[in-house]
């Protein structure tokens, strides 16, 4: 199914559109890059990998850059990055990882 994300401005209100964001495997030691994006108008992405053979279990990560995002918006972010690791256990399933922030920290959990 694949790995998507959200990511919400609680400090704003709405979602956090342009948000940059680097999916990477844990590949024997070694993170690998498996994709980058930016957060949409809804602050989604919808489909950080495409194709469901891209998927296998493993270690995964996450990393949002907030420094630009909250920069644009005349703001200095407390954490310039977000980084959530996670463990995908089931290579057919879905994994949405929604990422809730503000100014001075941040918080996910896993989705649906």
């Amino acid at each position: 199914m694949g790995i998507s994300t959200h990511v919400l401005d609680q400090g704003l209100g709405r979602p956090a559109a342009g948000v940059g964001v680097v999916l990477e495997f844990d590949d024997y030691g070694e993170w690998a890059t498996v994709t980058r994006a930016n957060t949409d108008a809804d602050g989604r992405v919808k489909a950080l990998i495409t194709e469901p053979a891209q998927l296998v279990a493993g270690e995964y990560r996450l990393t949002f850059a907030l420094d630009r995002y909250f920069t644009e918006q005349g703001k200095t972010a407390f954490y310039p990055l977000a980084v959530v690791q996670f463990r995908v256990s089931d290579a057919a399933g879905h994994y949405h990882i929604p990422l809730l922030l503000n100014q001075f920290g941040y918080s996910t959990y896993r989705g649906s």
